[in-house]
């Protein structure tokens, strides 16, 4: 019996093995960032007061592709057909040509529109190799209730793809604005791609979330509040174009509605908040890239919720989100439990945070009793 013949016991291998060596590579990213002075000054805009080394993108990716590695000498991709693996090999060069992006400006503060030209490319290019939405099924026919499909043409299929590419991508680098935020979202969003894919008996595009998923909780251990260390722009643009590109080639070729629905519901969230943070800037004649404290996570801050407690709500909206994907995915009905469980969770933590709020407003604090 080879590892390809258990395709639950390789994506547990890839999760726990990315994990373990992004958090051991991670801190030595992180001595070198030090020794050089690659380091993220504070301002006024931004939540930490320290300078911070934010190359921990370098082990996101290190360990994800240490892991991958890994997995494939044990045979645990031997038996994909060939189309499906030339689908795997664009997903992870895309991927690495964000992160490369990313990096760059990193290192040497790019500006936004030759980000975003860059990013246009790569997405276009992988188009090319057939990373694209190109299919999507419908649920039912408008008459006769039979499944049907609509075949987009080449032109809207490549604008949706880039859009989604890029979008997705932009979503969860605009999430990087506190400790552990935009890693533990990945993470979220990564196993629920994990276990829709397994269920539609995808389990090559499962084993790139799994490890992806392990990377980041490898990652959040130097990350979560107080963070040691960022992951920049080039870790955030690796996970956002790894999540949108594995939401294409694996949940389904031949089920795109369902595999766009789980990413779209489970990263609404920070969609949501980037658009009305574009929005917002354009109304006010201001670049969509002009730096502000727009975002969700500023409004929870400004709403008087502690760092973590914002994150660690976000992480549940997140979570809900997902759960509920699944459950509209038709993967596992258990998870509607899940759903609810959360949904619970997050009214028990805005009931205390305003429960908190009245008793300020009287003039006494949970500490004065």
């Amino acid at each position: 019996m080879t590892i390809s013949s258990r395709p639950d016991l390789a994506a547990v291998l890839a999760f726990a093995a990315a994990a373990l060596l992004t958090g051991l590579i991670v801190p030595l990213v992180r001595r070198l960032g030090l020794r050089w002075g690659l380091i993220d000054a504070p301002d006024a805009r931004k939540q930490h007061t320290t300078p911070m080394v934010r190359l921990g993108g370098i082990g996101i990716v290190a360990g994800f592709a240490l892991a991958l590695l890994l997995i494939w000498a044990l045979g645990a991709f031997v038996e994909l057909p060939p189309e499906r693996d030339a689908l795997i090999w664009t997903t992870l060069a895309g991927s690495l040509c964000f992160f490369v992006i990313g990096l760059a400006d990193d290192l040497f503060a790019l500006p936004p529109l030759p980000r975003l030209l860059g990013q246009v490319l790569v997405a276009t290019a992988v188009w090319h190799q057939g990373v694209r939405i190109g299919t999507i099924d419908l649920p039912l026919a408008p008459f006769g209730g039979l499944p049907g499909s609509i075949a987009l043409p080449d032109g809207l299929s490549l604008l949706a793809t880039v859009i989604w590419l890029v979008g997705i991508t932009n979503a969860i680098n605009w999430l990087d604005g506190l400790d552990g935020l935009a890693a533990g979202v990945s993470g979220i969003a990564a196993v629920g791609l994990l276990s829709v894919s397994y269920s539609l008996n995808q389990p090559a595009p499962g084993l790139l979330a799994a490890a992806l998923a392990g990377s980041c909780l490898g990652f959040l251990r130097h990350n979560f509040n107080p963070a040691r260390i960022f992951m920049g722009d080039g870790g955030s643009y690796f996970l956002g174009f790894a999540l949108a590109a594995i939401s294409i080639v694996g949940p389904a070729k031949g089920l795109t509605s369902v595999s766009l629905l789980l990413p779209l519901l489970i990263l609404s969230l920070p969609l949501a908040d980037m658009s009305a943070v574009i929005m917002g800037r354009l109304s006010q004649g201001r670049s969509p890239f002009y730096p502000d404290r727009r975002h969700l996570h500023h409004r929870l801050l400004r709403a008087g919720f502690s760092h973590r407690r914002t994150v660690v709500l976000i992480y549940a909206f997140t979570q809900w989100l997902a759960a509920l994907a699944l459950v509209l995915a038709n993967a596992e009905l258990r998870f509607l439990w899940l759903a609810l469980a959360t949904a619970v969770l997050i009214g028990v933590v805005v009931a205390c945070r305003r429960s908190l709020s009245q008793e300020q407003s009287h003039g006494c604090s949970p500490d004065e009793r």
